[in-house]
């Protein structure tokens, strides 16, 4: 992990946010291609959804080990995104390639990624134990949607987009838990399953970002004062 000070944070933070436009600006053009190859809009906003989860959310979140020294960077960056695209929902004018007016879990993606890692990297002073639950929501969410999109074509809780977000989850949780301090392997796959559990619910303004992070951040909280699991 490099060392930094506050300037080379705030770097970090505006290399970071320039691919995140970069993204934003490739699914806008994957939108047009949709929409004139005759996908229905909300099949194409969805594929950009998981797209960005993936592309955006989960590959930044595999490089904040590596750039950033403390969990307050993260959390800054988590916080800011999720207000600009608040912003978007409140005025009207959503960014319509991804973003939809029925709901604002793109928000509460932002927000819980931030707050994930900020908890368990404060806890216990690590960060690899505290990106597991943003890549759940990131790389396991991610492909749930598409293969629901690809079934159903249309946002469907299903149970396939489960079984298909565990095994994406389960080699995540447990890669990263064992190069955690502690190492806790077995915490991560538990933590993975009960991820994969929580993604089928929804309740209100609680939704599956939210339930997915809280879930496996409350499990690794656990794992991490237990310690491993022995056999």
């Amino acid at each position: 992990m490099l060392d930094q000070n506050i300037y080379g944070g705030i770097f970090w933070i505006f290399v970071l946010a320039v691919y995140s436009v970069f993204i934003f600006f490739i699914t806008k053009r994957l939108y047009d291609f949709m929409i004139k190859k005759n996908f229905k809009q909300n099949v194409a906003i969805y594929f950009n959804r998981k797209f960005i989860h993936i592309f955006a959310g989960g590959v930044i979140v595999l490089a904040v080990p590596f750039v950033f020294s403390n969990p307050w960077y993260p959390l800054f960056s988590g916080i800011v995104l999720a207000i600009f695209l608040l912003i978007a929902h409140k005025t009207g004018r959503i960014l319509y390639w991804f973003q939809t007016k029925d709901n604002i879990n793109d928000v509460s993606f932002c927000l819980m990624w931030g707050l994930a890692i900020f908890i368990l990297w404060w806890i216990f002073g690590n960060p690899w134990i505290a990106i597991i639950p943003p890549a759940f929501i990131a790389f396991g969410d991610g492909i749930t949607g598409i293969v629901r999109n690809i079934a159903f074509k249309e946002r469907k809780k299903h149970i396939i987009g489960n079984i298909y977000m565990m095994g994406v989850c389960i080699p995540i949780g447990y890669y990263f838990a064992y190069a955690s301090t502690p190492s806790i392997p077995q915490w991560g796959v538990i933590a993975a399953i009960v991820a994969s559990f929580f993604e089928r619910y929804e309740f209100g303004i609680i939704d599956d970002n939210i339930l997915v992070t809280i879930g496996a951040t409350v499990i690794l909280y656990i794992g991490g004062i237990l310690g491993p699991i022995h056999f």
